[in-house]
């Protein structure tokens, strides 16, 4: 009877603990949170000092997701439980048709109330993340604005001359270059100097990229 109850308490913890950590991930998304976390395998062993982390760490846990823990010492052991995360909030929609190769600005966007969690999981929420890129796909009136639909404008041109600043704690020089790439904002690229010498630099303005040593 003990051990049973040990057992319990070992997994009613892992589930809080699970519980607390999507609810960390999701609060600042909407206005509600509810979250149906499936209980874990009665057949694996007790998981001591949980630690859950997301598995794609770049995406938010909304619909149906995995949830990876840590557990023992040095969290050499690793499960997943399975979750089904709804939130209810606002995101942003076409306010009309937009076709490829536009710009989006503040004024082709809609608020609309609902459930995040019945979204894509490459839907954008947030305006932040939309305004300012280009439309490589049609989006139609209505619609959510997916990451893979859009993408951020080129500040670097494949073939263009362009501006390379080293710098490091005591020193800053620039060369001029050829870029090998389309670049956009914080993307690294390749840069030719002369015939054979090839550096990789990180856009940071219009024509201008940076190598931090």
């Amino acid at each position: 009877m003990m051990c049973f109850t040990n057992a319990q308490a070992n997994d009613d913890n892992l589930v809080q603990q699970v519980h607390q950590f999507l609810y960390q991930e999701t609060q600042t998304l909407g206005e509600e949170v509810v979250i149906d976390l499936s209980p874990p395998s009665p057949h694996l062993p007790d998981c001591i000092n949980p630690e859950p982390f997301l598995p794609n760490a770049n995406q938010a846990p909304l619909g149906r997701v995995s949830v990876g823990v840590r557990c023992g010492d040095g969290n050499r052991q690793v499960r997943y439980l399975q979750a089904q995360v709804d939130v209810i909030g606002n995101y942003v929609v076409a306010a009309r048709d937009i076709e490829r190769g536009t710009l989006i600005t503040s004024e082709m966007l809609n608020e609309r109330g609902g459930n995040l969690g019945e979204l894509s999981a490459q839907a954008l929420t947030s305006e932040e993340d939309i305004i300012g890129k280009i439309a490589q796909r049609p989006i139609r009136s209505g619609n959510a604005f997916l990451s893979h639909y859009l993408q951020a404008p080129h500040l670097i041109e494949r073939g263009q001359r362009v501006t390379v600043i080293a710098q490091g704690p005591a020193f800053r020089v620039s060369r001029e270059g050829e870029a090998l790439e389309n670049g956009a904002l914080g993307e690294r690229v390749r840069v030719r100097f002369g015939s054979r010498e090839i550096m990789t630099a990180r856009v940071t303005n219009e024509g201008v990229l940076v190598v931090d040593f």
